[in-house]
């Protein structure tokens, strides 16, 4: 089968151990670098969005996707309900109220989110009743004040399903400050734990509960909340609902509330993904450090090529196909290798907890007790195109310096 001259010669130099062993070493350290870089960025990068997905999760399972919010308490949810789940966009839509306040018990005081739900239709947009570690989610009863709390606060103040504890929160008076504090005994009838700071910051009572504590109709509440298809679409849905709504109403998402925390994320990814990047790029400069050496071993063949006729173009193409040879085997073993590793890597590790007997992500100081791994198509193209890239680039400038070779001055020395 015809071939061109230059990937003839430049695959065949890449095969070659005869003359120089060394030579042959470096080309294959080279490979096996960028094999390793491939194989550590897309491992990570897979680690790294099993961690996000996980907290999205967790997280955006348990906080409103979005609400919608009236001006004044909703005297009737369920038209409200009814023009949001119109949406195509919308899975659920639930009564909620939402304050934020104080928790006492014993002399020990923490901020805490308060969140007001109807026990029977929680499970439609949250995650907390899959995550009810003590006491029942449906333990909620209206005029009881029962509270369920988190696995963070519970055990700060050494609480049990039964125990009682104090919520403070402000109310606007005619006083000379204009706020006074409210108490309220509550009741603890259950404790979550979802493994994330909202085991430490949030709190759920029943409505009716919270709409006594803040002087409504026992049939009033704070807002709509709503659960969505697309999280990043909540924005967008939530803002033509209330739109529709009129100006009574007004719209509120996660971004709001939990925005910055996955734009941190986000970058810590991407800061991740260029540090690793460096290791492809040293593996990339060991390809140049390659092929000056070869272009130097190859400097009588290159002169005998000239005088036959071949030009300089095809003499820097050679040694171009030499290079891109290696970065492309090179990325392509770290490519496979790396899926194999990252769509195994959670099993592994339990294996090496079961042969180990130590727990690596203890449930008790993580929020996983595994190490989760989701791997992504496009972590995976990106990667591989900035292996191949790399090593292409890595090419020209040996194979410049090869073309540039003078016959006569090459074979006098030779």
């Amino acid at each position: 089968m015809f071939r061109p001259l230059s990937i003839f010669i430049g695959t065949r130099y890449t095969r070659a151990k005869r003359r120089n062993r060394f030579v042959s070493f470096i080309s294959m350290t080279s490979m096996i670098g960028l094999a390793l870089g491939v194989l550590a960025m897309i491992v990570v990068l897979s680690v790294m969005n099993g961690f996000q997905r996980e907290m999205s999760s967790r997280i955006l399972g348990m906080v409103p996707h979005a609400t919608i919010v009236g001006v004044n308490p909703i005297d009737d949810w369920q038209p409200v309900a009814a023009a949001a789940l119109k949406n195509p966009e919308v899975v659920a839509a639930v009564p909620f109220t939402e304050m934020e306040g104080m928790l006492s018990h014993k002399g020990s005081m923490q901020p805490i989110q308060i969140s007001g739900i109807d026990p029977a239709q929680e499970g439609k947009v949250s995650i907390v009743a899959q995550h009810i570690v003590q006491g029942r989610l449906d333990a909620l009863k209206p005029g009881e004040f029962g509270v369920v709390i988190g696995e963070i606060t519970a055990r700060r103040f050494r609480l049990n399903v039964g125990d009682k504890l104090t919520l403070i929160v402000p109310e606007i008076s005619t006083a000379p400050g204009g706020i006074t504090p409210r108490m309220q005994r509550l009741n603890v009838v259950g404790v979550f734990k979802v493994g994330a700071e909202l085991d430490g910051s949030m709190a759920l009572i029943h409505l009716a509960d919270a709409a006594q504590m803040q002087h409504w109709q026992p049939n009033q509440v704070q807002s709509v909340r709503l659960a969505v298809k697309d999280l990043y679409a909540a924005p967008q849905v939530s803002g033509d609902i209330a739109t529709g709504l009129g100006a009574k109403y007004k719209a509120d998402d996660w971004t709001h509330t939990q925005g910055s925390l996955f734009s941190a994320m986000k970058m810590e990814k991407t800061m991740i993904g260029l540090l690793l990047l460096m290791i492809v790029a040293v593996a990339a400069f060991n390809i140049i450090a390659t092929l000056i050496m070869v272009v130097n071993d190859k400097g009588a063949d290159i002169a005998i090529l000239r005088t036959i006729g071949a030009t300089p173009r095809q003499i820097m193409a050679i040694f171009m196909v030499q290079g891109t040879v290696i970065g492309i085997v090179g990325t392509l073993i770290g490519g496979v290798l790396g899926v194999i590793a990252a769509l195994n890597v959670s099993a592994l590790v339990g294996w090496l907890e079961r042969v180990s007997g130590q727990h690596i992500f203890s449930s008790d100081v993580y929020f996983v007790s595994n190490l989760p791994s989701e791997l992504q198509r496009g972590d995976v193209v990106l990667i591989c195109s900035a292996g191949f890239i790399l090593s292409f680039l890595a090419t020209v400038y040996p194979a410049w310096r090869a073309a540039k070779i003078e016959p006569a001055q090459a074979l006098r020395y030779s």
